[in-house]
C-alpha cells in the first residue's frame, strides 16, 4: 500500500468514524474504499468492520451525557446485539465468499434506501411515540436489535440507521438519546464481530488486511469524536448525498467485478 493509497483509506476511516456518530452509514465510505484499492468483497468487508470499532468506542464516549440513566435498557439490548453479531459474523465466515456479492448488492441498495428515507422516518417515529411511554421498549425491540445485530456482523452500513428506526418506534424518549443508545449498540455488534474474525484470523486463516485495519481506526477513532462534537452543525443533507454517491459506486465495483 502507498501512500497515496495509505492517505485514502485513512481519510475513509475519518470520514466513516464521524458518519457513524451522527447517521450511522459509514461503512459506506470505507468499503468501497477497499473495494477500489482492489481488496476481495469480504477481505474488505472484516477489515472494515475491525478497523472502526475504535470509532464506534469514540463516537458513543462523545455521546456520554445523552446516555445518562440508560444503563438497565442498553444492558438488556446488549445481549441481542451480542447473539445478533455473531450469527451474523458466522454467516459472513461460512457462506461460500461467492455468495457475498450476491447478498451485499441488495443490503448496500437497502442501506441507501434507509439513509434517503431517513428524515421522514424520524419524523414517523416522533408522531407514533407521542403520548406513549416505553422505557425498555418490550420484547419486540430486543427481536429487532437482534435482526440488526445479525445484518451488521454480516455488513455494517446503515445498521446504525436500522437501530435508530428500532429504537425510535419501540422507545419514548429523546432523539439524541436514542441516537446514544444506537452508538453504543453499534459498537457492540461491531466489537462482537471483531472477536470473531480475529479468532478466525488465528485459528483458521481468515484473510485480514492489517495495514487497511490500522488506517480505518486511526481515522475512525479521530472522526468519531469529531462526529459526536459536530454532529448538530454539519448539514444532514450533505451527508445524505456523499453517502448516496458512495453506495452507488460500491454496487458498480461488486457488479462489475
Amino acid at each position: 500500500m502507498n501512500l497515496l493509497h495509505a492517505t485514502a483509506v485513512f481519510a475513509a476511516g475519518m470520514a466513516a468514524g464521524g458518519i457513524n456518530t451522527i447517521v450511522g452509514s459509514g461503512s459506506l465510505i470505507t468499503f468501497p474504499t477497499l473495494l477500489a484499492l482492489g481488496q476481495p468483497p469480504v477481505v474488505a468487508n472484516v477489515s472494515n468492520n475491525i478497523g472502526l470499532v475504535p470509532g464506534t468506542v469514540t463516537g458513543a464516549y462523545g455521546y456520554r451525557e445523552e446516555l445518562k440513566g440508560q444503563r438497565g435498557r442498553l444492558l438488556r439490548l446488549a445481549t441481542a446485539s451480542l447473539t445478533g453479531s455473531v450469527i451474523g459474523g458466522l454467516l459472513l465466515l461460512g457462506l461460500p465468499s461467492a455468495a457475498f456479492n450476491i447478498i451485499v448488492v441488495p443490503l448496500i441498495l437497502l442501506a441507501l434506501v434507509l439513509v434517503v428515507v431517513q428524515p421522514r422516518l424520524q419524523r414517523w417515529m416522533l408522531r407514533r411515540r407521542e403520548g406513549e411511554h416505553r422505557p425498555h421498549g418490550g420484547p419486540m425491540l430486543w427481536v429487532g436489535v437482534l435482526f440488526a445485530g445479525v445484518y451488521g456482523g454480516y455488513f455494517g452500513a446503515a445498521q446504525g440507521i436500522i437501530l435508530i428506526a428500532f429504537l425510535g418506534i419501540m422507545l419514548d424518549d429523546e432523539l439524541q438519546r436514542i441516537n446514544a443508545g444506537k452508538n453504543v449498540l453499534s459498537a457492540v455488534v461491531n466489537g462482537m464481530a471483531a472477536i470473531l474474525f480475529i479468532l478466525m484470523w488465528l485459528f483458521a486463516g481468515t484473510d485480514i488486511s492489517w495495514w487497511s485495519v490500522l488506517l480505518i481506526a486511526g481515522g475512525s477513532t479521530c472522526g468519531g469524536l469529531i462526529g459526536a462534537r459536530l454532529g448538530r452543525r454539519i448539514p444532514p443533507l450533505v451527508l445524505r448525498g456523499v453517502i448516496v454517491v458512495v453506495g452507488l459506486v460500491a454496487v458498480a465495483n461488486l457488479l462489475l467485478s
